[in-house]
């Protein structure tokens, strides 16, 4: 499946309505939660209902993934048992501080990938804290399985001890830094969701701002988002540019025999195929 990065919208994964619901989205990835719009009495419910949600893969238009809970919450184990299989394209792991804590999921992700005889997963980590802003480049490059990073903006200025506002200042140093450490890395990369739902205006103009500071795409909560940030979000001359350059040399790397190549001496892949290839498809629909 092709992969862009304009939208993760978050559907909690306990409401067996919403995941139904969820078939008809239109955002580039779908992403079942298991951590925060779930309590604690309710995550194994949650893990049946995603589990069986992924039994009609196809009936899903977008990327699907899982974000778990969080590493420090001891509850990845058990959540990869139950969601890793057939259908799901990869998992969103919050509040990442370090490449630690990703070495421990990656050695479990291959052992049931192994046994189940399943694809490789992608995954996604969320920077939520400082620890995870300081090592966000080396998060980033961690491997071939981190397609995106994600900035998450409240567990930030929690950790940091500030209050939410909408301008919050506590939160413009981190959010300037994690898209140049993401492009450095060579991931698309995330930004934080809008909370205010009745706020269009305001969301506007939050995805103009991280548009301009390097961000691929938004985190989004409401279905309703979702046009405003695919519009903000789309591409630009210089993307669309690099999208043609790689579907061309990918190409005629492969016609001889080649995966892996170069462009602008960067190394490409199948990976960096489809998403080109799906951001030409995009603006030519």
């Amino acid at each position: 499946m092709t992969q862009l990065f304009r939208s993760l919208i978050f559907v909690p994964g306990n409401n067996s309505r919403f995941l139904e619901k969820a078939k008809k989205l239109q955002a580039d990835i779908v992403c079942f939660d298991l951590e925060d719009s779930v309590p604690d009495n309710e995550k194994a419910n949650a893990r049946k209902l995603i589990k069986s949600a992924l039994k009609s893969r196809k009936s899903y238009e977008s990327s699907i993934f899982v974000r778990t809970n969080s590493p420090a919450s001891g509850k990845i184990p058990s959540d990869l048992k139950e969601i890793v299989q057939k259908g799901i394209d990869g998992i969103v792991i919050p509040k990442v501080n370090n490449i630690k804590e990703l070495k421990q999921i990656e050695k479990i992700l291959s052992g049931l990938e192994k046994t189940r005889k399943l694809k490789t997963i992608q995954i996604i980590p969320s920077i939520e804290s400082a620890e995870g802003v300081v090592n966000t480049f080396s998060i980033a490059s961690f491997g071939k399985r981190v397609s995106a990073i994600v900035f998450g903006v409240f567990d930030l200025l929690n950790d940091l001890g500030v209050e939410y506002t909408k301008d919050s200042e506590g939160a413009k140093y981190s959010r300037r830094k994690i898209p140049v450490d993401g492009h450095a890395a060579g991931v698309a990369v995330i930004d934080a969701i809008w909370q205010d739902l009745k706020d269009t205006k305001g969301l506007e103009q939050d995805c103009k701002i991280g548009k301009s500071l390097g961000y691929s795409g938004k985190s989004i909560i409401h279905p309703d988002q979702i046009p405003v940030v695919h519009r903000l979000f789309h591409p630009n001359k210089s993307e669309i540019m690099w999208a043609e350059k790689v579907c061309k040399t990918y190409l005629e790397s492969t016609k001889k025999g080649k995966g892996a190549t170069t462009v602008d001496g960067k190394m490409i892949d199948e990976v960096h195929f489809k998403q080109a290839k799906a951001l030409l498809e995009l603006i030519n629909s």
